[in-house]
């Protein structure tokens, strides 16, 4: 069974930083691409940021170097470093995997920017 668990999330004054984790089981992790996506209401899931199996990395425009994309292949994370952050980067998150043409997602986890 695919689980994925985000954690991270919370409120934050525009320009600060937050740290998002996405525990993953029930994948051979270190073979697949992760994702986070954020989603706000009445609009679809965009995508934020992409890391491969090899540490290869793409990120959504909006993002503008402000965000980073890891992994860590012995705990099976993945991790959203975000800085310099915009009220408009308020939204729910979620992790993402793609196993055998099947999407599989986390529960999602807000993220807040406001003063």
């Amino acid at each position: 069974q695919v689980r994925l668990v985000e954690s991270g999330g919370g409120l934050v004054q525009p320009g600060g930083s937050l740290r998002l984790s996405c525990t993953a089981s029930g994948i051979n992790f270190r073979i697949h691409t992760l994702d986070w996506y954020r989603q706000t209401p009445g609009s679809s899931r965009v995508l934020v940021a992409r890391i491969d199996s090899a540490g290869g990395t793409d990120y959504g425009d909006f993002v503008q170097g402000r965000f980073t994309i890891s992994r860590d292949n012995v705990w099976n994370r993945v991790y959203l470093q975000m800085n310099t952050l915009k009220s408009e980067d308020t939204a729910v998150y979620y992790c993402h995997v793609n196993r055998g043409g099947t999407d599989f997602w986390g529960q999602g986890t807000q993220v807040t920017v406001s003063s």
